[in-house]
This record gives C-alpha cells, sequence and structure tokens, in this order.
C-alpha cells in the first residue's frame, strides 16, 4: 500500500474484513453480531441470523430501533437466485390531517410525542420473514435479546452519549425518563441498563405473534395509552398495518444489477446515482480524488433533486419511480452537470438518521440486507407504560404540513424514507437475478444513499476490498430530504483524511467544503462481499464500534 494510502486508511483501532467459507455477519453493535453468528452456527439461515440481530438491537440500541420502529429488508434466496424486498412502513393515523395539526397550532410537523407517532412497521416484517424463510424458532432467536433486557447489558459510549443528548426529550415521557435516566440519576453514571417490561412484551409478541401486535392485546394497550395521552393512534389504525412484500426496484451497473428497496424509501435515490455516474470514466482514479469527488457529490445533487419534487407514498401519489431510474432519464439529466463546476443550488435541509442496519450470509449463499429504525435518536420519546417499548417519531420527522408537497401529511399516508438498503448480484445466461455479488447497508438518514453509493463504487469502480472501501475517507452532500429542519447552505462535508489537494481542487470548482475529523463523516456502513471459492469477505465500519464475524 501506497503512503498516501497508508494515512487515508489508518484507524485509531481499525476492524479488518473477515474472511469466512461458511457464512459471515456485520452489524453495529457487537452484542447483536455475536448472536447472529450464534443463529449460523446452530444451522440457522441468513434470517434467521438477522432476526436473532434485530432482537438483540431492538433492546441493545433502543434509541436507534425495537418494536416500535419501521423496517426494511432485501434477500437474496440462492436456490432461486432471485431477491425479495420486504417493506415494513406504518402509515399516519387515520385522525391525522393537515387541518388537524393546524387547528392545535402546528405550523411544522412535532418532532416529539404521540402526535409525531406513526404506526410501527417492523414487527411485522420480522414475521413475514420467519414464516417465509425461518428455521430455528423465533422463541430461540430472541431469547439473547429477552435476557439482555431482563437482566440488564452494558451501557456502551455510543448509548451513553445518545441518552445524554436527548435528557430533555426523554424527560417529557414519565416512562422514558425513568427507564432511560433512572429516575433522575446521572445519565453517565450508570453501567447497566435493565429493561424488564422490554423483556415481558418480546415475550408477548412472542406468543401471540404480529397478530396479537396489531390486532390483540398488545394493540389495545398502545391504542389506550395513545388515548389517554391524546394521541392519535388508534386500534384500528395498527389493525390497517400491512407488510409489503415485493419484487425491488434494480439497475444495471457496470455489468452488475443492484436492488434497493421500494417506496417509500428513498432507496432509488442511489440508483438514479449510479445511472448518472455511469456515463463517466473512472479508471485511474481513487475515491479520494478530486473528480471523483466532485463528480459523485453533483450526481448526488441531481437525484436528491428529483426525489425532493417528485416522491411521496406511490398509494396517494404518482410517484415516477421507473422513470426516475430509467438510463434514459440518467443521460437526459447528465447533461445539467459541469465537470468544472459545483451546482450550489439551494435545496431543504437535512438532519442525522438514527437507524441501525446489519447483513447476514449462510453457507448456502442465503443473504439478509436488513435495517430498521425508530426515526429520530429515541423516535418520539413516547415509551408506551409497562411495555418498554419506544415508539417511532416517523411522521413527525418525515411528513410536511405543505399540500403543495407530494410528501404532505394525509390519514393512512406514508412519509417517504430515509431507510434503504442495497444488493449486488453478477447477471448471467442462468435463471433468476444471477449470482450474489455484495450486500450492505448504513443507518445515517439522507446519508444513507451517498454513503451505500459511495461504498458500491469503492469496490465496482475502484476495486477496494470490504474493510477499504467502509473505511475510505468519507464525503456527504448536504443539504438532503429531511424537511424536520430549515433549508441550509449548501455544503460538501469532507473527513479530513481526504487529501490536501483533493480539498483545495474542491473549493477551485465552487465547492463550500467543511472538514469534519478524520473518521468523523457518519454512518456505521456494514458489508459483505463474494470473493473466489464460496468465500465471503464481510466488513464493519471502524467510525462506530461495529462487528463483523465469520464462521
Amino acid at each position: 500500500m501506497a503512503v498516501r494510502e497508508a494515512e487515508i486508511f489508518q484507524a485509531p483501532d481499525p476492524g479488518r474484513a473477515v474472511l469466512s467459507p461458511h457464512g459471515a455477519v456485520a452489524a453495529g453493535e457487537p452484542l447483536a453480531a455475536s448472536a447472529g453468528l450464534w443463529a449460523l452456527h446452530e444451522g440457522g439461515s441468513a434470517v434467521d441470523a438477522a432476526l436473532a440481530m434485530a432482537g438483540v438491537t431492538g433492546v441493545t440500541m433502543p434509541e436507534m430501533c425495537g418494536l416500535g420502529a419501521d423496517a426494511f429488508v432485501l434477500v437474496y434466496d440462492a436456490k432461486t437466485r432471485k431477491v425479495t424486498g420486504f417493506g415494513g412502513s406504518g402509515p399516519a393515523p387515520v385522525a391525522a390531517s393537515v387541518e388537524r395539526y393546524r387547528a392545535n397550532g402546528h405550523t411544522t410537523m412535532p418532532f416529539t410525542g404521540w402526535w409525531s407517532v406513526a404506526v410501527p412497521g417492523a414487527v411485522g416484517v420480522y414475521f413475514e420473514l420467519h414464516r417465509r424463510y425461518g428455521r430455528i424458532p423465533l422463541e430461540r432467536l430472541w431469547a439473547p435479546a429477552i435476557r439482555y433486557a431482563r437482566e440488564g447489558f452494558p451501557i456502551g459510549k455510543r448509548l451513553r452519549k445518545s441518552i445524554a443528548q436527548e435528557v430533555p426529550r426523554l424527560r417529557q415521557d414519565e416512562e422514558a425518563s425513568r427507564i432511560f435516566l433512572g429516575g433522575g440519576e446521572r445519565p453517565d453514571a450508570r453501567w447497566i441498563l435493565k429493561n424488564p417490561e422490554l423483556a415481558r412484551s418480546l415475550e408477548a409478541v412472542l406468543e401471540g405473534g404480529d397478530e396479537d401486535f396489531y390486532h390483540g392485546k398488545m394493540a389495545g394497550r398502545i391504542a389506550e395509552a395513545s388515548q389517554r395521552a391524546r394521541g392519535l393512534l388508534t386500534k384500528e389504525d395498527l389493525a390497517s398495518q400491512r407488510t409489503e412484500v415485493y419484487a425491488p426496484i434494480s439497475t444495471t451497473y457496470r455489468g452488475f444489477k443492484v436492488f434497493q428497496t421500494n417506496p417509500p424509501s428513498q432507496g432509488l435515490i442511489m440508483l438514479e446515482e449510479l445511472n448518472l455516474l455511469e456515463g463517466f470514466d473512472l479508471r485511474g482514479l481513487a475515491p479520494w480524488d478530486a473528480r471523483a469527488v466532485h463528480l459523485m457529490a453533483e450526481v448526488k445533487k441531481l437525484a436528491f433533486r428529483d426525489r425532493n419534487e417528485t416522491m411521496g407514498d406511490p398509494r396517494f401519489v404518482d410517484a415516477p419511480t421507473e422513470r426516475l431510474i430509467s438510463k434514459a432519464w440518467a443521460q437526459q439529466r447528465r447533461t445539467a452537470i459541469s465537470e468544472d463546476r459545483a451546482d450550489n443550488t439551494p435545496a431543504v435541509s437535512e438532519a442525522g438518521g438514527d437507524t441501525t442496519s446489519f447483513v447476514a450470509v449462510d453457507g448456502e449463499g442465503n443473504a439478509v440486507s436488513f435495517i430498521h429504525s425508530n426515526s429520530a435518536l429515541f423516535g418520539s420519546c413516547v415509551v408506551v407504560p409497562g411495555t418498554g417499548i419506544v415508539l417511532n417519531n416517523r411522521a413527525g420527522r418525515g411528513f410536511v404540513l405543505d399540500e403543495r408537497h407530494p410528501n404532505c401529511l394525509a390519514p393512512g399516508k406514508r412519509t417517504m424514507h430515509t431507510l434503504n438498503t442495497f444488493l449486488v448480484t453478477k447477471p448471467d445466461d442462468g435463471e433468476g437475478d444471477g449470482e450474489l455479488q455484495m450486500l450492505g447497508n448504513t443507518p445515517g438518514g439522507d446519508g444513507q444513499p451517498q454513503w451505500n453509493f459511495q461504498v458500491a463504487s469503492n469496490v465496482i469502480d475502484f476495486g477496494l476490498d470490504a474493510y477499504a472501501a467502509v473505511a475510505a475517507p468519507r464525503w456527504t452532500s448536504r443539504p438532503g430530504t429531511d424537511p424536520s429542519t430549515l433549508e441550509g447552505p449548501v455544503e460538501l462535508r469532507l473527513e479530513e483524511r481526504f487529501p490536501k489537494e483533493t480539498q483545495d481542487a474542491l473549493r477551485a470548482k465552487g465547492h463550500q467544503v467543511v472538514l469534519t475529523g478524520p473518521w468523523d463523516g457518519g454512518g456505521s456502513e456494514m458489508l459483505i462481499r463474494r470473493l473466489p471459492k464460496g468465500i465471503w469477505e464481510a466488513a464493519a465500519d471502524p467510525r462506530d464500534g461495529g462487528q463483523a464475524l465469520g464462521m
């Protein structure tokens, strides 16, 4: 490795790629990765491993995900060589209307509280996945999660920081304050977090299934809590939730086929970015070269602009998904890119996302790319009394109150999601979608389709291995899509590991460059890719304390 590259990849405590012939997992939290590997050792499928990791992250990363969250998943079936998508995106309550929010004094969507909550969609995804692909009983897969909830787990640096950051909001909810602030105890003074109510809820969900969560006793408890707090969510709203199972959207890129999650996920952004970038020759470049960064940042701006101007819940608006991910559209839009000057047209600003994601491949080559999220840190900061369940704030985070906007609030409508996850195959003459090559994802709001885009390009265009692809210097173009913040300046945020000549060249092209710490670019990218001879290479982002494991 050249001296420059050694400097670029030097990390304080870098994880390295894991090589395995019999399956691998990568997750943003070590206890979750261990649970996933255990499931594989027990003879479980990649879906079993993912569900074990979903259970543990819902307990050990309560600010990010859980029973009150949403989920999006891509599954690769090695036998049929088909990719299937699963969408767990809950709608706004039927009582949620622009007029009602305005009548209650809201000019923008509330970020926390019961009026920010959408129907949780994750539970339906968990059970649908298990019905289709599970080999190990879900009771066994969730046993580690239930134990951590009941007996406690160590509060790590990430969770400690999240709790400290959200103290004012958590104090607004009695249950959230009791569980996460310890009844007034300083959040930095605790070592173990227990949530026995959540353990009982997990057991109740296992006993009653998603039927109980959306139609039975658990649905009744959530609806009653909403009614007592004068929220809008009802038992009828919960009963309306349906998990979507679909053929995912895709495009081709330099001989590969790239799959993404369907709207209301904004995974189409990544596909449009790849289509746009395909028209430029990147041979001879590295991902930290100024020309590569400039072109990719300009591509990002066009794809985000198209999403902002046209996309909403396809059940409510005429969302032009197929047009936006077509080669013809990319050819037309590419003419707007200058190789010499940055486009600094203002757009809607963005906020960070609070999500977690993971990937798994089993010994047969089945694979899962999985992401679930409360939306913001601790979601709505509402915990359903007696359950330990943190509810999302997807409605408050995603919708706007402007009737002219495709993502405007409406009863029963789903907001556009920052959540997305990708999977790559190599098409051939056989049946199905081709041979699995790579799968990955990251949390991070509007950073997700930018960082996934960079990681895929790092492997396909620049030939980086899994660890180098997730650890390479990261850029983020702002603003994005998130309506929860005001309009902001057009910035190109670079980790300071980018070479000085790259920083200067980008400034010369008109980019408003903002430097972050060497490993502070955001996200927690997880990646598994296929090597020759049936070897899997897995890597976890060194920025966020994740872990990759193989067997």
